[in-house]
């Protein structure tokens, strides 16, 4: 089966949309995934800075439960050093609730995996990225100029064939043995 001059410029079209689209793509599935990473990051700090002043503060209790002199004073540290800690870390433990909930309910095993995954490849993505991905878009304002000119050269080739004697008999004749 021969190609038309049509569908091949509509096969070189698509082609090179879908080779233009690929690079925005991947930009942005690294931006989508970079985004999980810093707020997962994000989140296990904030977990972790109030795990270890918990901690601290449970330490601080037994200290004071076991001394037994000045009871009233250290229970009366204490507390005030609990309250500070709560009046810091309250406001954050709520704006974060939600997000960290929301972010146990709508992660399936599937996905964490799929997240390990993503983030072992990173640095072969970044690579790729820097070494393959960005030097292409950095040349896509010259593709424009040479898509224009190959599509005036096609038109061309077009008008040429459609000008030849005979050639419309020549393909409905080849359309003809096509049907059969």
């Amino acid at each position: 089966m021969e190609l038309t001059p049509r569908a091949l410029f509509g096969l070189a079209r698509s082609t090179v949309e879908t080779a233009v689209s690929v690079p925005g793509r991947v930009l942005d599935l690294l931006g989508a995934a970079e985004a999980v990473v810093r707020r997962a990051d994000e989140l296990v700090s904030r977990t972790e800075r109030v795990l270890d002043d918990t901690e601290a503060l449970v330490g601080r209790a037994k200290a004071v439960t076991a001394a037994a002199e000045g009871v009233t004073t250290d229970v009366g540290r204490a507390a005030h050093t609990s309250r500070e800690l709560l009046d810091s870390y309250a406001p954050i433990a709520r704006k974060a609730q939600p997000l960290a909930q929301r972010f146990v309910d709508e992660l399936s095993p599937h996905e964490v995996d799929a997240a390990v995954q993503l983030v072992d490849q990173l640095p072969a993505l970044t690579k790729h990225l820097m070494e393959d991905v960005l030097p292409i878009l950095a040349t896509l304002d010259r593709v424009g100029p040479d898509i224009h000119q190959l599509l005036e050269v096609t038109d061309d080739v077009r008008q040429a064939i459609l000008g030849i004697p005979g050639f419309a008999f020549m393909r409905r004749r080849g359309e003809a043995k096509e049907s059969d």
